[in-house]
Order: structure tokens, then sequence, then C-alpha cells
């Protein structure tokens, strides 16, 4: 009798709270063992014990060190490497004068070097265990100009430009490499910029809810975010790389 074939292995950066630990739950309810990985140890910890079967990594996704130790974790403990989610993110609300090179560094090294690192690490162990998936969470902001988040942005679209390269270069070795883009996503990273962007556009205080809500409906999820990840990472999409998902609710697809 032939031995059955293991669980899919999925690595979530980020995913002690928000869209990462929606996402690690989402993937676990597909029969996916989960390594929840975050800056937060503790934290990490905690939402690994919430999910079935899951352990936790902590990684400070801009340490190369932290982050080839991540995944050669996952493969010491699972024996292979399925999907990479590259999600761990941060961001700052300020105009671009107002904003110094520390402060440009600083979101930039999470929010792409984090995921280049993730990505430069996680396909070797994916395309050694057979091939899989890499899918990354970009966002809408890095398709158009966003006032007061430059930094993010701009991260955000180099993103979107390394998964469509990335997807290039490994398609023949088996590795899909797709993106999500969502809109604003009701997480603790956007609430905490909400009174800095009322501040900044004149907004009255809670004014920024209002307004995000009428331009694309309703606040995302983060549930929402966590079933296009698996929609990408299925073995089902077989011909989709290089994709960019947009989750904004019509956001991008209206100047009013």
């Amino acid at each position: 009798m032939e031995e059955a074939m293991s669980a899919p292995v999925a690595i979530v950066t980020g995913s002690a709270k928000g869209i990462g630990l929606s996402t690690a739950r989402e993937l676990a309810s597909r029969g996916y063992q989960v390594v929840v990985s975050d800056l937060d140890a503790s934290a990490a910890e905690v939402a690994a014990k919430e999910i079935d079967g899951a352990i936790a990594v902590p990684c400070d996704v801009r340490d190369e060190d932290q982050v080839r130790a991540l995944v050669a974790a996952t493969t010491d403990h699972h024996g292979r490497l399925d999907l990479m989610v590259p999600n761990a993110g941060i961001g700052i609300v300020a105009p671009i004068l107002d904003t110094d090179l520390a402060q440009w560094r600083e979101v930039t090294s999470v929010n792409l070097d984090g995921v280049f690192l993730s990505l430069r690490w996680a396909a070797p162990a994916i395309i050694a265990s057979g091939g899989g998936s890499i899918v990354s969470i970009a966002s809408v902001s890095g398709t158009t100009g966003t006032p007061l988040i430059a930094s993010y942005a701009a991260a955000k679209a180099a993103v979107i430009n390394l998964t469509k390269t990335a997807a290039m270069e490994l398609r023949d070795h088996g590795v899909r490499v797709n993106a999500v883009a969502p809109g604003f996503i009701g997480t603790d990273l956007v609430n905490d910029a909400a009174p800095e962007f009322e501040r900044l556009l004149g907004l009255p205080e809670g004014g920024f809810g209002p307004v995000i809500e009428a331009k694309q409906g309703r606040f995302g999820d983060p549930e929402d975010v966590a079933r296009a990840v698996a929609f990408l990472a299925d073995a089902q999409q077989s011909w989709v790389t290089g994709s960019i998902l947009t989750l904004d609710g019509g956001i991008t697809s209206s100047l009013i």
C-alpha cells in the first residue's frame, strides 16, 4: 500500500494577529500544517496554540539569518515546505517631506526586504519539496499614488514587481508566485493609523472610517484576504502565477 501523502506545510510571517493570523487559521482549516511566525515570540506561541497542529517559530524578517533559520526549522520539523506567505508588515503615516531616512528604511526593510528574504530562502526549500507556491501580501497602495504613506506604498509597489519577476524565474522550477493586493482592512495597523490620517487630512475625529467605507463599501476583513491567499495557493490554480489579486471593494476602480 502506498504511503499517504503528508499534509502540505505553510509558513506565514507576521501571523500572531491580523491578516497573518486569519491566513494561518484558514490554511489550517484546509489541511495545511502551519508554522506561525512573528517578531513577537510570545504572541506567536499563543496564536499557534489556537491552531490545530501549528508550531511557532519567531522571526524578524529583516534579518537574513533569522529568515534562513525559520525555513530550516520548518523543514527540520516537517520535512518539507509547500507554501510561504510573506505577510509581515508595518507602516507610518507622514507626508514625504516629513519622513526621514530612518523611517523610510524601517518601513521598507520589513515590507520589502522581508518579502525578498522570505522568497529567497523559502523558494529552494519549496523546490526541494517538489514545488509549491509563494503568496505575498501586497496592497492597492502599490498600484497607485497614495498620499501620506509613501514608504509603505513604494515598498508594496516593489513587492508587486518582485512577485511578477520571481514568477517568471521560478515557474520552470515548479514554484508559483502570486500576491494579494488588499484595500483598507480592519486591522490594528489601519485602526492605529486612522487618527493620524484624520489629523493630516483635516477630518473630524472618527471621520476616516466613513471616508473609506464610502470608497470601498466597507472595511475588508482579514478573512477576506486569508481566503484569497488560500485560493492562490491551491494546487488547482496550477496556471496562475505572476498574478496580483485585488481585493478592495472597488476603491481603485473609480475616481469618485
